[in-house]
């Protein structure tokens, strides 16, 4: 009975702890951000590149690469030169 009940266990563990693997998306969504791509600078993304050159925040090497994103404020992307989808190239960040 014991090993069937940490059985039980350890499957809802693995369960719990990939449901908020997939849910963290989208609770920074309904925080009111946008990921933002074209204004992230080097080492300064927040997760991994769309282009798949690497898969952690903090790692992209070029400054404003149009793979590589951050969170914004909603609806600030595109007035600090960004874009709400990843592109190719590197965005032209707004003069502050």
């Amino acid at each position: 009975m014991t090993k069937t009940t940490f059985s039980q266990f350890a499957l809802a563990a693995a369960v719990a702890g990939a449901l908020s693997l997939v849910a963290t998306p989208a609770l920074a969504a309904k925080d009111g951000k946008d990921q933002c791509y074209g204004v992230a600078k080097a080492g300064e993304n927040d997760c991994a590149s769309a282009a798949g050159t690497h898969d952690c925040g903090g790692k992209a090497t070029a400054n404003y690469d149009g793979q590589d994103w951050k969170y914004v404020a909603k609806g600030t992307c595109e007035k600090m030169g960004g874009q709400t989808k990843a592109f190719k190239g590197q965005g032209k960040p707004a003069a502050s």
